[in-house]
């Protein structure tokens, strides 16, 4: 299974084949619509990620010494996202996803292409990401 780098390093190899940033934003919204939709039942108050302008789902549950993440959104951009965070998270030590750090966010340019909303956001999403994992790993 890859690690952490590794699937960073994989985005950031899919994010140089294109030129143009709406592109790499068509990239994220295909990424979000690959997201599996989470079950409406756990669309509730105590999943939402807090800061996110549009509503962020957030789901972690502990499978073994690995974090499993479920996600949805109400924006397709922020579905998107949380779609590239699972890509990078999902099944991985809790412990490294608490402690992971999360360069490829930069080398794709993407924190320059936020609004700061948008970036606040996807901020709001990886401090509950990374919330989640301690909780695990503790």
């Amino acid at each position: 299974m890859a690690t952490i780098k590794e699937r960073q390093e994989v985005l950031v190899e899919e994010f140089e084949f294109f030129d143009e940033w709406m592109d790499k934003y068509n990239h994220i919204i295909e990424m979000g619509k690959s997201l599996d939709a989470l079950p409406e039942e756990k669309k509730n108050d105590d999943l939402l990620v807090q800061g996110c302008q549009s509503k962020v789902w957030l789901h972690a549950e502990k499978n073994g010494e690995n974090v499993r993440f479920q996600a949805d959104a109400d924006a397709i951009i922020a579905k998107g996202i949380v779609a590239m965070l699972i890509d990078v998270f999902d099944n991985q030590p809790a412990k490294e996803v608490a402690a992971a750090d999360l360069g490829f966010l930069e080398e794709i340019g993407l924190k320059d292409h936020l609004s700061p909303t948008r970036a606040n956001g996807l901020m709001s999403m990886i401090k509950q990401m990374k919330f989640y994992a301690l909780a695990f790993a503790g």
